[in-house]
């Protein structure tokens, strides 16, 4: 422990944030980073607790809290507080495939377990994450780690997102060969079309990728596995093959949008919108805008916040957020102590964009869409909402409406970014594997195999939609998994 008295002596101070109104001009990152001696402050802030919850992933009431990773996180805490950077970086990769992305787009479940946030704020994990492994891209220190002896093994990864990529990474570092299936135009998944540049700018994928090429692993995109890929001779040409390939069956609303013009899935507008992008500026001619538009986005979780940072960017004229749940508490009920995850309401950047924009916050919430008003060319005109409340029949929670609550919005456009159902079926079906009731693909907890020879899968494929850090420990495992499958050890630390 570096400092014992550092979490008494520094106050959290996170990284600077560019006003809402200034970053809604384009689709920067907009966090700029702490210089060394007040990141290092940070650090010292760290306890060492004797039994770091930070790095447990236990599970209270449910809900999981500190990283599935299971980082050291008090050891490059230490190492940053005294300045051994090149440490502290390899502390953190020992656990963390690509801290570069958790770094930016996780939630920090590692900081809602920290001691420090018992009575007071806890240390500033995720962006002591993010400032190692920056700094040790900026100074050289990660260099391609480049496998000494190959073995004859050949390992087909289908699908790229963080699951993919981290499987990928570890098996290729055990000198396996490692090709990856990627149905896109470029290698990402999730991380290049599903998550905002603001969020996670593209060249951070791009330079990820760039570096697994040269440590050898293979990308092949336009790749799609089941149609112009065939899934009999992967599996024939191929030792093991893992299927990452998300959960990205979006779930419908409940209402006919079928021959609705203006009516969108929000992971296709996503894709849309970084597919126009030229470097952080939208290119003239979007296929799929939100400018000038009223937009309701129907989904309170990242994805609909996302979609409001976008259609603000965009130029929307106004952005209505429908939430079907009650809105949280401002802060924690005696029901939910530390160290559970914390049941409160969050305020993201979207919504705070909007407020500063438009005045209000965009979220409405005990809401959902009711009907769609359009004109005689089928193009959308308003939302018709309706509010909602849930009860307990015969044991079983459901959700009921309630009668004389009925509003109408106005909205050319409407996403839906309500979940997911799980996989699509074409990848599962191409191979013939199982998928369960929840529509992931069947595969053990433990071993991450299917009941089909050779075929393994992981991510959110395997557990249905979940966090980018939940996706990278489940390709880590899964490629301890083949190891052992492979070799009969899993070789892996």
């Amino acid at each position: 422990m570096g400092k014992p008295t550092g979490f008494l002596e520094y106050s959290r101070c996170e990284n600077a944030t560019v006003a809402p109104l200034e970053r809604i001009r384009d689709f920067s990152e907009f966090h700029p980073p702490l210089d060394e001696p007040a990141r290092r402050e940070q650090a010292a802030r760290c306890m060492n607790c004797g039994v770091p919850f930070c790095q447990s992933a236990i599970r209270l009431s449910g809900m999981v809290t500190g990283c599935p990773l299971h980082n050291l996180i008090p050891e490059w805490n230490d190492e940053i507080y005294r300045g051994n950077f090149a440490e502290a970086a390899a502390r953190l990769m020992k656990t963390a495939s690509f801290p570069e992305f958790t770094g930016r787009v996780c939630p920090a479940l590692c900081e809602k377990a920290c001691i420090n946030g018992r009575d007071g704020d806890p240390v500033t994990i995720r962006e002591n994450e993010l400032y190692t492994i920056e700094r040790a891209f900026a100074e050289g220190i990660l260099k391609p780690r480049i496998p000494a002896a190959r073995s004859d093994y050949r390992i087909a990864v289908v699908g790229s997102g963080p699951a993919g990529l981290a499987a990928a990474d570890v098996l290729n570092r055990r000198g396996h060969n490692v090709t990856v299936y990627e149905r896109e135009d470029r290698p990402g998944g999730l991380l290049m079309y599903g998550i905002p540049n603001m969020k996670l700018d593209k060249s951070v994928v791009e330079r990820r990728i760039r570096l697994m090429e040269a440590e050898g692993v293979v990308f092949r995109t336009n790749a799609d596995v089941g149609r112009n890929v065939d899934a009999a001779e992967l599996v024939e040409s191929h030792d093991a093959v893992i299927l990452c390939c998300g959960a990205k069956q979006p779930r419908p609303l409940a209402v006919d949008t079928k021959d609705v013009r203006g009516v969108h899935y929000a992971v296709d507008f996503l894709t849309a919108a970084t597919r126009s992008l030229s470097g952080t500026t939208l290119s003239e001619n979007v296929p799929l805008s939100a400018k000038g538009l009223d937009v309701v986005i129907v989904g309170g979780g990242d994805t609909g916040n996302d979609c409001v940072g976008t259609c603000i960017r965009m130029g929307c004229r106004s952005v209505t957020q429908l939430e079907m749940m009650p809105c949280p508490p401002q802060t924690r009920a005696e029901s939910n102590p530390w160290p559970e995850w914390p049941r409160v309401l969050k305020t993201d950047y979207g919504q705070q964009e909007a407020i500063a924009l438009f005045g209000h916050d965009p979220r409405i919430y005990e809401t959902t869409v009711a009907a769609l008003e359009t004109d005689a060319e089928g193009r959308l005109q308003a939302v018709k909402t309706v509010r909602v409340g849930f009860e307990t029949v015969d044991g079983k929670r459901r959700m009921v409406t309630r009668e004389g609550t009925e509003e109408t919005i106005p909205a050319q456009l409407l996403l839906i970014a309500a979940g997911f159902t799980g996989c699509e079926s074409y990848v599962p079906d191409a191979f013939g594997v199982q998928r369960t009731p929840r529509g992931c693909v069947d595969a053990g907890e433990r071993d991450y195999r299917t009941a089909v020879p050779k075929v393994f899968s992981a991510g959110d494929m395997r557990r249905g939609q979940s966090l980018v850090v939940w996706a990278i420990a489940e390709g880590r495992a899964c490629a301890k998994a083949v190891e052992e499958f492979l070799t009969g050890s899993d070789g892996i630390d």
